[in-house]
This record gives structure tokens, sequence and C-alpha cells, in this order.
């Protein structure tokens, strides 16, 4: 990874402590030299500046990913049965230029989900949404479609750990998730996964109603960017 100091509005005092992270981290783990300055930002905002918090978290990042992602990149080939569920789709861009991403948590079945394999593909749905983001930002919007959720799709479990690898991994990447059609029953769930989520990523979930729906997402999308299961022109592409 490049170790690039350009993108994003930093300070220079925002900067020095960019060097102080790495200084600290290289120091722990040589490996850390590939991470690029970017990405040590994001884990130095993560967690407030604090350049220690900032260290202990991203060394675990980069140990974590050698063990994880081999070679770098998650094979879809270890993907393959998620990726035949159709979970996740690719849509345009909001407002402001992000990418958006669609999941579809209805056609995840609780049953037959193996945990291994969907963190897997949870890594793998992570790295394809940062690799569409463009020069100048940082951050992914997602609309979490939840019309015909139910009891056999229930999995708290698997939510808690996407929502760990998240924030744990791919911290200030999340610009936004649109939670829509929610049912009554998914906040019963919800709320057992709260406490496992951060304050800061969990002020980025945002519940909408139904009746602000339409006007909820375009405030966040052009028309021809809005999927047209929305109302809007852009077609969606299922993740591949």
């Amino acid at each position: 990874m490049a170790s690039s100091m350009g993108g994003g509005n930093a300070g220079e005092g925002e900067w020095l402590k960019v060097a102080e992270l790495r200084a600290m981290a290289e120091a722990q783990d040589p490996h850390v030299k590939e991470v690029d300055n970017l990405t040590l930002r994001r884990f130095l905002r993560a967690r407030g500046h604090a350049v220690g918090k900032a260290s202990a978290m991203l060394l675990k990042f980069v140990a974590w990913r050698r063990e994880a992602v081999l070679g770098g990149v998650m094979p879809a080939e270890l993907v393959r049965t998620e990726l035949s569920h159709e979970m996740a789709y690719m849509a345009g861009a909001d407002r402001a230029g992000r990418p958006v991403m669609l999941a579809f948590p209805a056609k995840h079945f609780s049953a037959t989900r193996d945990m291994a394999g969907f963190k897997r593909y949870v890594v793998y749905l992570f790295d394809a949404m940062c690799a569409r983001i463009p020069r100048g930002q940082e951050k992914f919007l997602c609309v979490v479609d939840l019309k015909g959720w139910g009891y056999a799709n229930c999995d708290v479990r698997a939510y808690i750990a996407a929502i760990e690898i998240l924030q744990s991994y791919y911290p200030e990447r999340l610009g936004k998730a649109l939670m829509i059609h929610v049912p009554y029953l998914f906040m019963k769930a919800w709320k057992v996964v709260q406490p496992f989520i951060d304050a800061n990523t969990r002020d980025k979930f945002v519940f909408v109603d139904d009746k602000s729906l339409e006007e909820t997402l375009r405030r966040e999308m052009e028309d021809g960017q809005l999927p047209e299961m929305y109302g809007g022109k852009m077609p969606i592409v299922p993740l591949e």
C-alpha cells in the first residue's frame, strides 16, 4: 500500500499525529510499513486522535489482515456459496460521491449459515466497497432493506460478527447505513446487537420509516443514482 499523505481534510497537526502513530506501530510490527497514511489516519480518527489507542487498534488490524486475508485479497472462490445468495448489490453513488451498497438480510438464513464462510464474505464485501470509493472520498453508503425479514433470517451472532469486523478493521469507512422496511421483530434483535456497537458506529445507523422513505432516499441520491427498485434510474448489480 502506498504511503501518500494526500487526500481528505487534515491539518498539519493531524498528519504529525499520523507520523507519530506510524513510528509507534512500526516499532512493534514492521508490517505496518505496508499500510498507507490515509488508512492510519482513519484508525487515528476512530480513536479520537489518541495515538496509543490507535496504535493498539492498528496493530490488531495488521495481524488480523495478515492471517485472515492471505496475499491481501479475499478470493471469490472462498465465498462462492455466500455470493450465490445475492445478499448484497452494488448501486450508484450518493450526492457526496460515496458508492452505494444495498443489503438484503431477508436472503440470509441462520439455519444454513456457516460462520467462518460468513466472515469471509463480509471481508470480501467490505473490500469490494472500499475498492469502489473514489479518490477524495473515504466512505460508502449502505442501504439495508429488511423487506420480508422474519424469524428464519434472524441471526444475531452473524450481525454482531459483521459489525465487529466493520468497526475493528474498517474504521471510518461506513458513512451511513439507512435501515429501511424495518419490521417490528427486527427491532427486538437489534436491541441484542446494540451493546456490541461502539458509539461512533451506532450513530451511523439511521432507521427510516416507510412514510419518509422516498424523501430520505432522494435526499441522499440524485434520480440518476437512485436504484430503480426505489423509483430511480440506476440498475443494481449483485456483488460478484
